[in-house]
Parts: C-alpha cells; structure tokens; sequence
C-alpha cells in the first residue's frame, strides 16, 4: 500500500480523531477540519469514514509483515534475537503510536461496532500468522519448541505492553519515579518491559527456558 503525504495525512488526523472521540463520535468532516482539506478529498481517496479505518488497520498489519520478512532473510542473526528484536519493536511501536492502540483497546471495549472488531481480529490473525513464520524458523533450526501456542504468546506479550501503556502514571507513582523526564522514562519503561517479555518469550519458545 504507497500512501501519498496528503493521504498519511489524513489517516494520521483519523487515528488521533478515532482514538480522543472514538470512531462513532467523529465526523469524516471533523478529520477534514483537523487535517485542513475538504470533504471531497477524503471521498475521492478512501470512500468513507469505515474505509478510512480499514486503511488504518491495513497500514499497521503491512508494518509487521514487512518487519518479520526482513528478519526471515536475515541468516546472520539466531531465531531468539529475531524475536527480542521484534519485541523491542513493538514495545516501541506501542508507545510511540498510542493512539492506534487505543483505538483497538476502546473499541474492543465497548463492541458496538461489529465491522471494527472484524478489523481487529484480522489484524491480529494477519499479526499472528507473520510470527508463525518466524518461529517455524526458529523450530526448523532446533532452537524453538514444537507446539507453541502463538495465540496465548502474542496475547501474553500485547497485553502486558497495554496494560503497562494505559497504567503509565500508577507505574510511575508505586517505583517513585516522578523526578525522570518523559525521555527518561519511556526509555526506562522500554527497556523494563523488553526485559520482562523477552524472559517470558525464552521460557515459552527456548529449550533453554
């Protein structure tokens, strides 16, 4: 999918929209205000405000089977550093694109909207079979068990990121860490979060966990 700036720009605006306003409380003309184009330009590129979060869900499914591609044809690195490096990555990806994700989260929530839902279990399916690919490397290789449940590790590894996302200001309070900037702690939260999964993802996947 090759997007043009104007069209990243309207979905950018949609996304932020979606995830303050929820999908049924924004308008195709509140994401024609906030992105400073006209109506007409949004139907003549995605058709309607459903499609416009269909090309939402589409362009975030494309980002991880690109990433996972990538890493299949890299032969330099071990099957368990491709997997700690597609954690990192999307521990990255969650925060940096918070809204996207609660977006999923809110939505899944309330589940009033069955076309939605329908677009989030694509995507996790299209997510879950691009890391099926990956460990069914790693089992051909010896380095992976056989019989992994992909479902309960993607479950396992997605719900503790959005759990800690959405839980920021409680984590920082209880580990007394209101004198770190921002900066300072989305890198501490990283990297916390990427040791704790990647632990888990060793026991799940490694004959050595």
């Amino acid at each position: 999918m090759v997007l043009s700036d104007k069209q990243l720009q309207i979905l950018e605006t949609a996304e932020k929209l979606f995830a303050s306003k929820g999908f049924d409380g924004t308008s195709v003309r509140d994401i024609a205000e906030e992105a400073g184009v006209n109506l007409a330009m949004i139907s003549y590129y995605f058709g309607s405000k459903l499609k416009l979060m269909e090309a939402i869900f589409e362009k975030r499914s494309m980002n991880v089977r690109e990433r996972v591609d990538h890493l299949l044809q890299n032969s330099a690195l071990e099957p368990m550093d491709k997997m700690y490096l597609l954690v990192d990555e999307y521990i990255s990806r969650v925060m940096e694109k918070q809204q996207f994700f609660k977006i999923m989260l809110c939505e899944q929530v309330v589940n009033k909207n069955p076309v939605i839902i329908k677009l989030i279990n694509e995507l996790k399916f299209k997510n879950a079979e691009s890391i099926t690919r990956l460990i069914k490397d790693g089992q051909k290789r010896g380095a992976f068990k056989k019989n992994i449940d992909v479902v309960f590790m993607m479950s396992t590894m997605i719900g503790t990121i959005t759990q800690v996302m959405i839980s920021q200001d409680y984590y920082r309070e209880f580990h007394n860490l209101q004198s770190l900037s921002d900066e300072q702690f989305d890198t501490h939260i990283k990297k916390k979060l990427g040791t704790y999964i990647k632990t888990i993802f060793k026991e799940i996947l490694s004959y050595e966990g």
